[in-house]
């Protein structure tokens, strides 16, 4: 028992420290304060719906009305009751609150992988907090993009897994795999999964020709077996999860059109559009000279707005110029426009100046061949974070490698580049703790290092100008911003002039953390440092370099008190007004904000707009074409009653609108349309009460279908819960009845009955559901049940229970083996 408290011990303590470095880091959570984040305010309102029907049925829907007219309701909140993984997720992240808990998780997972590299305890300390802290890492948790740091935070594991199992571990490693990619898959970010993925198959290939080279091909052969069931268990544990949505993404942006013209045009594509189209997909290109931001954050001048004080050049101008010095601090601190790099919103992708020094020092000292794979790996994650920038590799990659034209915004691989980096950087320290060699004999490595780092930051932080101009997208605005010509032009210059000053100061202070910790190494070399304080001291500087440059993105000052963050969600007197409308469903088209891209009238409404990274297809395609035009027939046609505007003060109000069609309605006519083309052009001009524009796919349902008008003839909602929709219909003579509703996988996953019999249904006017009722009365129903659901459930449960029995037989063969 000693023994093993002994060994145990140091990553007790080990562990026990980075959870204190989080806690540290974001202690405002621990004053019961919230970090705002702008992805995560989205989401909580876009789920509103949906959490308020869990609350009330214990259920979660599948589907909401609360976003888009429409939308599947698992792409935004839900649950998966058999799956193991996500149980786990979910009680890792409950440990600590967020994002506490999130930088926690990824510290500890790469802790874990530089161990099983063969890093001692305190090394693989370091590593994990400059995986945790490194490169747009709390950037992005600020935004609340964390489905992205939640991939990134497990991603060590599947690694470390990977890693074993290759080196003949593999019952351990297998359940390491199962366990990682489970947890990796929980985080709901497949972008990231795939760029893990495409970096595990190339280190497979790479220890695998290593192993043929060493005639271990049987040891091959068993690892790659192991690897993949155990991959395939993780997998597996989330089939719904996947299953869903596979299906989702090829009725979304992500999957391919049936269009071919264009909403600004009737011009004729090449072909239909597959995925998304270059210019969306790489618009957050980083430009490749930005790289060098990976060694001095603020080269390009760090964050799109602000980061300056009243020390600098631009606050000194305008003071000067009479501006008042209240409104002029909080411009240089808030709204500056600092970045004048190639994107449209700047970011430096700090990776540490320790880190790259230590980095490009593995070449020169790490006997292990993986120096050359994480180089590599590093390399090929670069490219595909420059995007449109290195477009002769990207647009390649883009046209004909699976799955690349699903994603946007590919510099997210750089967070993962990340793990590389620090791996090959603790190798480093790995080799010179471990094996302490002369320095004589590592002091050529150490200066080729030292200059093509610090040596590299002291001469752009110096001599910026020479190769710099610092002139920004931006910079043409202050005039029309001050409305004033002559301090228009002062400004340009000074913020030119703190720009350099930025770079200035950043570019010395990486050079100093590279020194400080050559120093360290020399120290030590030299016997003139024990490795314990030589260690702690340059584990002190990777901590002091990483958190003073966080804080500039996300502080204290990111965090709110929970009464103020519950005023994110307070109905304004419009919304209660609105509210107090009692009809079972209609919608809320508001305007008064950016109507599609803004999730906050979700909270209140079933709304026409809303906020989602991967919209529906169909749903997009309304917008180009029709509801950018401003046609007002669309919002009836969805049933919109009410519209908001925002008055000359910026207030919000309300307008009724009284053409809106109502929940459901006969149409007069049915007009047969060729293709997509001609269906969503039909809607130019149209009254959907009059006519129905049907694609002839399903003229077979309605073309025995003879309408008799009769205004007699009536359909209502009678009952409302977003997955399943209640009508009483009474006719004299067969109808199409034309619902407010979206059409989603038709017969499929929304089902449609008439008095409890099957019916089939169609798409009408390009994304509503249409039904032929036939004579009499009627209680037609539309319920929300797809397949993938109740059957990824019992495959969830059956790869959870797989997943238990391999966990179990691991610790079952390493105890086979300590005995």
């Amino acid at each position: 028992m000693q023994e093993k408290l002994k060994y145990f011990l140091p990553h007790i303590i080990a562990i026990l420290l980075l959870i204190i470095v989080s806690a540290i880091y974001t202690s405002p959570v621990f004053e019961g304060k919230k970090l705002m984040q702008h992805d995560a305010v989205q989401a909580q309102a876009g789920s509103q719906e949906n959490r308020k029907f869990h609350d009330e049925h214990g259920v979660w829907s599948g589907w909401t009305n609360s976003m888009f007219g429409g939308m599947p309701a698992y792409m935004i909140a839900g649950a998966y009751p058999t799956s193991l993984s996500s149980k786990m997720g979910q009680f890792f992240s409950s440990i600590l609150p967020s994002p506490t808990n999130t930088i926690a998780i990824q510290m500890i997972c790469m802790y874990i992988l530089l161990l099983v590299l063969g890093c001692s305890s305190w090394l693989s300390v370091i590593g994990g907090i400059a995986y945790g802290f490194g490169c747009y890492t709390m950037i992005f948790i600020e935004a609340g993009h964390m489905s992205k740091i939640i991939a990134t935070a497990y991603a060590p594991l599947v690694l470390a897994g990977v890693v074993l199992t290759m080196r003949a571990k593999y019952w351990l490693g297998a359940a390491i795999i199962a366990v990682g990619m489970g947890l990796e898959l929980y985080a709901n970010h497949v972008q990231i999964t795939y760029f893990l993925a495409m970096a595990i198959v190339i280190f497979v290939v790479w220890e695998g020709l290593t192993l043929i080279k060493q005639k271990k091909v049987k040891q091959l052969i068993t690892a790659s077996i192991f690897m993949a069931v155990a991959a395939l268990i993780g997998t597996l544990t989330h089939t719904t999860r996947l299953w869903n949505a596979k299906e989702y993404a090829d009725e979304s942006i992500r999957g391919t059109s049936e269009l071919t013209i264009s909403a600004d045009s009737t011009e004729k594509l090449t072909s239909p559009k597959t995925g998304l189209d270059r210019d969306a997909s790489f618009t957050y290109s980083s430009g490749v000279s930005e790289t060098l931001t990976l060694l001095i954050p603020n080269i390009y001048g760090g964050s799109s707005q602000g980061g300056l004080t009243k020390n600098s050049e631009t606050y000194k101008t305008m003071t000067y110029a009479g501006v008042d010095p209240t409104a002029a601090e909080d411009f240089v601190k808030k709204g500056a426009p600092t970045y004048w790099g190639p994107q449209s919103m700047g970011a430096a992708a700090y990776a540490g100046a320790i880190i790259l020094f230590l980095f490009i020092l593995s070449f020169f000292v790490v006997k292990s061949d993986l120096k050359w794979y994480f180089l590599v790996i590093s390399t090929l994650f670069l490219a595909f974070g420059w995007g449109k920038y290195f477009s002769s590799f990207n647009y390649f990659m883009f046209d004909h490698f699976p799955l690349f034209n699903k994603f946007r915004d590919n510099k997210m691989s750089m967070v993962l580049m990340q793990m590389f980096l620090v791996a090959g950087a603790m190798l480093s320290l790995k080799y010179i703790f471990t094996e302490k060699p002369s320095f004589e004999s590592i002091k050529k490595p150490l200066l080729i290092s030292l200059a093509a780092t610090a040596g590299l930051s002291l001469i752009l932080g110096l001599l910026g100008g020479v190769f710099f101009d610092f002139v920004g997208q931006s910079d043409g605005s202050f005039e029309q911003m001050v409305g004033n010509k002559e301090l228009g032009d002062a400004m340009k210059v000074a913020i030119r002039n703190d720009r350099a000053s930025l770079l200035r100061n950043d570019g010395l202070r990486s050079a100093a953390f590279i020194i400080l910790t050559a120093l360290a190494i020399f120290l030590f070399l030299k016997n003139k440092l024990k490795a314990n304080l030589a260690i702690g001291m340059i584990g002190f500087l990777v901590l002091i370099d990483f958190f003073s440059y966080n804080k500039r993105y996300l502080n204290n000052d990111d965090f709110m008190s929970k009464s103020i963050a519950e005023e994110q969600f307070v109905a304004s007197p419009t919304d209660e007004m609105i509210l107090q409308d009692k009809d079972l469903h209609y919608r809320v088209a508001d305007f008064s904000g950016n109507f599609w891209s803004e999730a906050k009238p979700s909270y209140f409404h079933k709304s026409m707009g809303g906020y989602h990274g991967a919209k529906l297809k169909r749903t997009q395609e309304l917008f180009e074409f029709q509801i950018a035009k401003n046609n007002p027939e669309i919002a009836n046609m969805l049933n919109v009653k009410y519209f908001i505007f925002a008055d000359s003060a910026g207030n919000p109000q309300a307008q009724l609108n009284t053409q809106a069609k109502g929940n459901a309605w006969f149409v007069k006519n049915i007009k047969i349309v060729a293709n997509a083309n001609e269906e969503i052009k039909a809607l130019d001009k149209f009254d959907a009460a009059e006519t129905a524009f049907i694609d002839k796919r399903f003229e077979s349902q309605v073309k025995d279908l003879n309408i008799v008008y009769d205004s007699t003839n009536s359909i209502k909602l009678t009952s409302y819960a977003p997955n399943y929709l209640t009508y009483q219909s009474n006719t004299k003579t067969p109808q199409l009845a034309i619902f407010s509703e979206i059409f989603y996988r038709g017969n499929i996953d929304w089902k449609a009955t008439i008095d409890g019999k099957p019916a089939n249904h169609l798409r009408a006017d390009y994304v509503l559901r249409g039904l032929k009722i036939p004579v009499g009365s009627h209680k037609i129903e539309f319920v929300f049940d797809p397949e993938t659901t109740k059957n990824g459930n019992k495959i969830d449960l059956i790869a959870s229970i797989l997943m238990v029995l391999l966990v179990g037989a691991a610790f079952w063969m390493e105890r086979k083996k300590n005995i």
